[in-house]
């Protein structure tokens, strides 16, 4: 699990772990079941404090993300798989949300948005 922390960001660095490990989550860069590393190995990776990585787990637990087992561990969690899809249509919308805005920064109207896409579409086939 690769997770980058910057010290010069005004974010948090518990929310950091949380926001990095989220998006692995709801891209499916980590499955359903995949264990994470131990609050305190993810810790000496990242040179942080055991109780910030605590405080991570505890918000990825709340928000239904990862499940974690007294002595077992904390998982990716399996069981919450309509929120996982709801969490990846909202940041689809957000992505296509910004796509408009810049089209309309240049000028575009939405027909020639479209045409972009459908381009693209036809590229990736």
């Amino acid at each position: 699990m690769n997770i980058l922390l910057s010290n010069s960001s005004g974010e948090p660095i518990y929310a950091q772990i949380v926001s990095q490990v989220r998006q692995m989550i709801l891209q499916g860069e980590l499955a359903p079941g995949t264990a994470l590393p131990s609050i305190r190995q993810l810790a000496k990776d990242l040179q942080i404090s055991v109780i910030t990585t605590k405080r991570a787990y505890e918000e990825l637990e709340r928000e239904g993300l990862v499940d974690s087992l007294v002595g077992k561990g904390s998982f990716v969690s399996g069981m919450n798989q309509q929120y996982i899809r709801e969490q990846r249509y909202r940041l689809l919308e957000e992505k296509m949300r910004e796509v408009l805005r810049d089209s309309r920064l240049l000028g575009m109207g939405l027909p020639e948005t479209i045409e972009i896409l459908k381009t693209l579409d036809e590229e990736a086939e």
